[in-house]
């Protein structure tokens, strides 16, 4: 992954059930996603979770961003 800060994106089974996250914290890049798509502002992302920064929410974009844009692709059968 190429994009700036995606290295607060982290991803570890015992926090929140392996979903990606927010530096660890029990905040998840579809939670921040979600709330952007439901029309939410960066500023009231930032007071519903005061322990975030403005570059989480980035972070969490990018993130987005890079996995819509992954491909599967199916593994061939032996």
């Amino acid at each position: 992954m190429n994009f700036p800060g995606i290295e607060r994106i982290t991803i570890d089974p015992v926090v929140m059930g392996g979903k990606p996250c927010i530096r660890g914290l029990r905040v998840t890049v579809g939670t921040i996603t979600g709330l952007l798509a439901s029309n939410v502002e960066r500023t009231e992302i930032l007071r519903l979770y005061p322990y975030l920064e403005a570059e989480d929410i980035l972070a969490a974009l990018a993130y987005a961003t890079w996995r819509a844009e992954e491909q599967e692709l199916p593994l061939k059968s032996s």
